[in-house]
């Protein structure tokens, strides 16, 4: 098992490197950089402007930028934003909590009603509360997330329910703790549900597929036989059985919610690191794009390791290949 993660952790290092170093030549390839608005304001000198871009490398060629990025990466500095004016690493772990915090409460959204409704489904075939939840499941498998984060956009501002944009209210920093809490709260509920739609509908699919495959089990028609409950048979044998599949999909549906949330966090404003990734393009803000990108793919790779884990874990045969 041992070796199978170290193999793991080493095939992320050419991945990451290959990104960084593609982000940059796609930056260089742009037409412009943070100082080419500046050169037209008529206040400051080119001479104020070659000196900023000599600090910052720009006046070099896009491969001899990236060797100083990389070089201050591997001493632990990410860099500056110039359009920030401060450490790219403070702006970047600000950022990346908040898209985490975003990902984590919709996964916790959709594991906590998918698994039940498509147990509840399973168990009540062909009946209503099946209709209903494969209307639910086709619902939030059609509707694409730009669209679902418009709506939700559009209901927030027309009911005043939700707060429109941000990760806090403006009086946030007077507000006692517990007010605090509710307010950061009331500000994630809703783009957090916009994240969880279209993950709890594949959820709930497959658990419903999972618990119906294992329900017509030879050991499931002998419990009956034994004159179990149907209760306890549902719930004592199959759903045990029926549940593990689902492991494997934990980690890449982690990763597929972070790479959703990037366009939630751009429409419905929410302070994260997709928001700022597309912040500092517009600013061309180079440095600070490359650390973005670079990463947001760190917590994708991070999220297909931890489903690489849970298959090699639930399943002996991937860690003996």
């Amino acid at each position: 098992m041992w070796s199978y993660v170290i193999k793991r952790l080493l095939h992320m290092v050419p991945l990451l490197l290959g990104v960084s170093l593609l982000t940059f030549l796609l930056m260089a390839l742009s037409p412009g950089n943070f100082f080419t608005a500046l050169q037209q304001n008529p206040q400051v000198s080119p001479e104020t402007v070659a000196r900023l871009k000599a600090q910052f490398h720009l006046d070099q060629p896009w491969y001899v930028q990236y060797v100083f990025w990389f070089k201050n990466v591997l001493s632990g500095n990410f860099g500056y934003s110039m359009a920030y004016h401060i450490p790219a690493t403070t702006l970047i772990v600000q950022r990346l909590w908040n898209t985490f915090l975003l990902s984590f409460a919709a996964m916790v959204v959709a594991w906590a009603v998918a698994v039940p409704l498509g147990v509840w489904a399973a168990v009540k075939k062909d009946s209503w509360v099946d209709h209903a939840c494969s209307f639910i499941a086709f619902v939030g498998l059609s509707i694409p997330d730009v669209l679902l984060s418009l709506l939700a956009l559009w209901f927030a501002a027309a009911t005043g329910w939700f707060p429109v944009g941000g990760a806090q209210s403006p009086l946030y920093d007077f507000m006692p703790p517990a007010q605090q809490f509710w307010d950061r709260v009331h500000h994630l509920l809703l783009p957090a549900l916009v994240l969880a739609a279209s993950s709890l509908a594949g959820i709930m699919r497959q658990m419903r597929s999972n618990l119906l495959d294992t329900l017509r089990a030879e050991y499931v028609t002998a419990a009956r036989a034994r004159g179990l409950g149907e209760g306890w048979v549902v719930y004592k044998h199959a759903l045990r059985n029926a549940i593990n599949p689902l492991l494997t999909i934990f980690g890449y549906s982690l990763a597929n919610l972070l790479s959703g949330a990037f366009i939630v966090e751009n429409i419905m404003a929410w302070p994260g690191l997709g928001r700022l990734t597309m912040e500092a393009f517009f600013a061309k803000d180079s440095y600070l794009v490359v650390d973005s990108v670079v990463m947001a793919t760190a917590l994708l790779v991070a999220g297909n390791f931890i489903a690489d884990l849970l298959l090699a874990w639930s399943d002996p045969r991937i860690r003996l290949k």
